[in-house]
């Protein structure tokens, strides 16, 4: 048992949660937290450079009744769970940085729940991977694409034999360019900070197939390049001269590629008003200078029990949404979504769409408040050859193919965010028969394909995933 654990079976009280970075992604937990497990759980202490970041959350709580948590710079972290010994710290820092601080968590005796990727180095992993193993605490990885319930769907079809033994996987992600774009704004552009996206986007998208064949990678071979954004490609293409960021700049309103942070309310404040703290910019044009990750990007994965997967991820795709087909010895199911299907420049009316009807993401594009603000939303007309929709098809050999039902959902991530948060703060040890709950293992061989494609990258050499000593077992 935890010693953070132990100390709460003394109290009588909810559970203390420490929140480590507190930037866009790490409302989903403190608003639970301040809603609807206020019975359960409360944040206790705040781990974060930006004071002006945790003075937004702390008005958040404060409109719920509650009380401002206690303070802790990151070079404060030990002396966090030293002195104040929270029950469960929640990791929501930079991807760089979340590996140490959740191993240095476990090693205390806390439970850790941790948002993807869990590393972004060979070397982070193994650290995580030694803590996970061997510390009292228990380590949940916020995986929520597990729980849609489309994706829940296509994991009951596979786990039924409804196609038989998997022989193959392919899968093909595409960003828009206004999703896509928004990974080249921000930190996320350079590849020692979030991995690229191959670690930090794709880490869902190898955790549904880990999960969905209930297999481990073993090889992996990749390519990827910059072909889009950037300033080399600007130029290649004869696109003018354009400002470092948005703030500030001539055309705001008619840039398709600016994000309007003084527009959204949360962005102003989380991002736009905390930049004398700390200089971050949260809008730096996907043109500038200065970005190392790949846009573009194709891996090849062979798993232990000889299936292999391809897959692909496109970051300026005009329409956003997945298409995952499995193959079978007893016959094939395929997954497809749209999540938006057009993206229009301003002139032509601004962003096509409307929000799914239960949505990968909230808002037209992102998460909450990351939605990124280029233009007004406007309807598709009803005879839209790609409209918003979602369809799992199954056809055995020698059969008709038949749709599976998706059973409907709402909110955030199509509709996987809720179900992950009554996981994570509710009745975590109930029924798990898809086995959803995802823990550090999950985490790490997800990570590792990510990793072992950089690899690939940068060497141009398949990689044997056992040699990066990263996935337990």
């Amino acid at each position: 048992m935890p010693a953070g654990s132990q100390s709460a079976d003394a109290r009588t009280g909810p559970r203390r949660y420490a929140v480590v970075g507190t930037g866009a992604r790490a409302s989903l937990y403190i608003d639970a937290l301040a809603s609807t497990y206020a019975g359960t759980g409360a944040v206790s202490a705040w781990c974060e450079p930006n004071p002006i970041r945790m003075d937004y959350h702390d008005q958040v709580l404060a409109a719920a009744g509650l009380p401002p948590p206690a303070r802790y710079r990151p070079d404060e972290f030990g002396r966090l769970l030293d002195d104040h010994r929270p029950d469960a710290v929640i990791v929501t820092s930079p991807d760089h940085t979340r590996a140490g601080y959740a191993a240095q968590a476990l090693k205390a005796g806390c439970d850790v729940i941790l948002e993807k990727p869990v590393a972004t180095t060979p070397e982070t992993a193994r650290q995580l991977a030694s803590a996970a193993a061997t510390a009292p605490g228990t380590l949940t990885v916020g995986f929520n694409y597990r729980y849609a319930p489309r994706n829940s769907a296509l994991r009951e079809v596979i786990a039924a034999g409804a196609i038989g033994l998997v022989t193959s996987v392919h899968f093909e992600w595409a960003l828009d360019t206004v999703h896509g774009a928004d990974y080249f704004r921000r930190w996320h552009r350079d590849k020692e900070a979030s991995g690229g996206l191959l670690v930090h986007k794709a880490s869902h998208h190898f955790d549904l197939v880990n999960w969905w064949i209930a297999d481990v990678p073993s090889t992996v071979y990749a390519c990827g390049a910059l072909r889009f954004y950037g300033d080399d490609n600007a130029r290649r293409r004869g696109l003018p001269a354009r400002p470092e960021r948005s703030a500030g700049a001539p055309g705001l309103d008619s840039d398709p590629f600016a994000l309007d942070l003084a527009g959204d309310s949360t962005l102003r404040r989380l991002y736009l008003e905390a930049e004398s703290e700390d200089g971050y910019f949260r809008d730096r044009d996907v043109f500038s200078p200065g970005i190392t990750i790949e846009d573009n990007m194709a891996v090849l994965v062979t798993y232990r029990s000889g299936t292999f997967l391809t897959y692909s991820l496109n970051a300026h795709s005009p329409w956003e949404g997945y298409r995952v087909t499995v193959n079978g010895d007893a016959g094939r199911a395929e997954l497809e979504v749209v999540e938006r299907g057009a993206v229009a420049s301003v002139a032509a009316g601004g962003i096509m769409g409307r929000p799914a009807v239960d949505p990968m993401v909230a808002g037209p594009v992102l998460a909450g408040p990351v939605a990124a603000r280029t233009s007004a939303s406007r309807a598709v007309s009803a005879d839209d050859p790609r409209p918003v929709a979602q369809r799992l098809l199954v056809q055995r050999h020698w059969e008709p193919a038949r749709e599976v039902p998706i059973p409907a959902a709402d909110g955030p991530h199509a509709g996987g965010d809720a179900p992950l948060l009554e996981s994570v703060f509710g009745d975590g040890g109930g029924p798990d028969p898809l086995g959803r709950r995802a823990g550090y293992a999950d985490g790490l061989a997800s990570a590792a394909i990510g990793l072992a494609a950089n690899e690939s990258i940068a060497t141009g050499c398949p990689v044997e995933v056992a040699n990066l000593h990263i996935i337990p077992g």
